[in-house]
């Protein structure tokens, strides 16, 4: 098996700042290349950057180059991280590709941190990538859904099912 990580930003890859004295974050290398580089897999991998984006800041032209990205490859297994706040608006985006499987994680806390979510993310990104039909996917919270029956709920964060 054999997985296509493409990283396009999100809290998942924020960073200190190198540059704005600790006020905010950076957008720096993919989170997924620690995370990987700690768990030793037993698949083959590639990491692929489309852009480094707060997911609010992603435009159209953005999600358009993605698809076509996705589109392009090969391999018809796909992991995206991206930003928990337009996750689900590229996700539509994606589902016009049918011969593709593609999870979409991401974090709620940077993978930076000692208590981020990212780690078991990715691991259950992995595990779904591995065993799901053609489809676009959220993985969040515990769960892997189609991106059409997942909701986020704006009380708690969380994605759920809908």
């Amino acid at each position: 098996m054999k997985i296509s990580f493409i990283q396009t930003g999100g809290t998942i890859d924020k960073d200190y700042p190198k540059t704005n004295k600790g006020y905010a974050f950076e957008i720096t290398t993919p989170a997924v290349e620690r995370i990987l580089k700690n768990i030793n897999p037993a698949f083959e991998f590639e990491i692929l950057s489309a852009f480094k984006k707060d997911s609010t800041e992603i435009l159209d032209e953005d999600r358009k180059n993605l698809y076509q990205m996705c589109d392009g490859l090969e391999n018809n297994r796909i992991i995206i991280t991206h930003g928990t706040d337009t996750m689900l608006k590229t996700a539509a985006k994606l589902s016009a590709l049918k011969n593709k499987i593609i999870v979409i994680t991401g974090a709620m806390r940077p993978e930076k941190f000692s208590d981020s979510d990212a780690p078991f993310n990715i691991g259950m990104a992995v595990g779904a990538a591995g065993i799901l039909n053609p489809g676009v996917y959220i993985a969040m919270h515990g769960q892997v859904l189609p991106w059409n029956k997942c909701a986020r709920n704006l009380e708690t964060g969380q994605f759920v099912e809908k």
